[in-house]
């Protein structure tokens, strides 16, 4: 199980109501963090594969490894 810190981030008035707006009820600011991440995450993987398709970037054929 992790273990839970308490850690302060400066976060500007508009921006608080903004995240407690998307944050679903019951749901910790925490978990909703963790979400975000996720799907930021998921958008770079997709647009490494379009940059990929497109021949775009420093890619190797996975024979020519």
């Amino acid at each position: 199980m992790t273990q839970m810190m308490t850690k302060r981030i400066p976060i500007s008035e508009v921006r608080w109501k903004q995240l407690g707006r998307i944050k679903q009820a019951g749901q910790t600011y925490d978990e909703l963090l963790g979400e975000m991440m996720q799907a930021y995450n998921r958008k770079e993987l997709a647009l490494y594969a379009i940059s990929a398709r497109k021949g775009e970037g420093n890619w190797h054929k996975l024979k020519d490894l």
